[in-house]
């Protein structure tokens, strides 16, 4: 939907929630490497959070379910990428309240706040709202069917946000695929683990690399590199709707050029520690501990979308990643 044009300030001002996290602290980064004459705003609660400042930003102590404080804080915002999160099927099962209240609650706390002043929106929601994908490969338009509390909540925040943008502001929504790589900012590491990380945590370690059954699960791996550059992208477009009166939802696939096995993963890295560090893991199947996770064996996902609207591409690879991740420690 188009309507009226949207005022912009010059420069722009750029806010990000969970800027002290994994994708956070990287997108605060490259978005000041790519555009040093923007204003930022960067917030965080450090319930998850790595860094406290990234360059000469500080990251203010704010937590999105403070309805009155988040709005203050967001003040003068054209755009908000929200990243934000409990993020994961652990973290969100062991804590499900809290979830809620941060993925659900917070998210339309800051969608709201884009309703009232007409900013914009950026917000990941994660493949996890697909459960079992039914073709492939993968795009946003496929049902919604979610397995486990983390895609529930995850939903809940994509439909939220669909609501509050229609006729009021321009938002992209980010069905983005499962993380790895990490990070450096100020000289700090910023890592997460995820699993290409975690098996190579351990083969750094010397211990075997679990699996769990059966396997043979494909899953869909985009660097955390690319995934800043995809929030860079959005908040470009973002801006140009928003002089243009643009308001409603977009959505995008955010996902890598990979979807190997687990399996195959763990084999990669055993094989690559072995070249690089020159240790010996062994690889297991443990049981599985999680029900709530699909278990197909494709997960290609069809990222022309962002590569057309965003101008979007995934610049990173498994191998040259997890290479890169050794020789750390080499």
């Amino acid at each position: 939907m188009t309507g009226q044009q949207t005022d912009v300030s010059d420069p722009p001002t750029v806010a990000i929630t969970g800027a002290a996290g994994f994708i956070g602290s990287r997108v605060l980064q490259q978005v000041q490497e790519v555009h040093p004459d923007w204003d930022l705003i960067a917030l965080d609660n450090q319930y998850r959070g790595q860094v406290e400042s990234v360059g000469d930003v500080d990251i203010v102590h704010v937590d999105i379910r403070n309805r009155r404080r988040l709005e203050r804080a967001l003040d003068g915002a054209d755009v908000v990428l929200h990243l934000a999160a409990i993020s994961g099927v652990d973290d969100c099962d062991e804590n499900c309240d809290l979830a809620y209240e941060v993925n659900v609650t917070g998210t339309n706390n800051v969608a709201w706040f884009c309703r009232q002043t007409g900013a914009a929106l950026a917000f990941p929601f994660s493949m996890a709202v697909l459960g079992d994908p039914e073709t492939f490969p993968i795009t946003a338009e496929l049902p919604r069917d979610p397995f486990n509390w983390y895609g529930r909540t995850k939903l809940l925040g994509e439909r939220a946000i669909e609501t509050f943008a229609d006729g009021s502001f321009p938002a992209h929504l980010f069905l983005k695929s499962n993380l790895y790589g990490d990070h450096v900012v100020d000289g700090t590491v910023v890592s997460k683990p995820t699993v290409i990380n975690f098996f190579v945590d351990r083969a750094v370690d010397g211990e075997p690399l679990t699996v769990y059954e059966p396997g043979t699960q494909s899953r869909n791996f985009v660097h955390v590199k690319d995934v800043a550059t995809a929030y860079v992208r959005s908040a470009e477009r973002l801006l140009q709707q928003l002089s243009n009166g643009e308001t409603g939802t977009e959505t995008y696939e955010i996902a890598g050029n990979e979807d190997p096995s687990v399996m195959a993963v763990a084999e990669t890295v055993r094989a690559l520690a072995r070249d690089e560090l020159g240790v010996s893991v062994d690889v297991k199947l443990v049981e599985n501990p999680r029900s709530g996770e699909t278990m197909v064996e494709d997960f290609a996902v069809d990222t022309s979308t962002a590569e057309e609207q965003l101008q979007w591409t995934v610049t990173q690879t498994i191998n040259d990643s997890v290479r890169d991740l050794l020789r750390r420690h080499a």
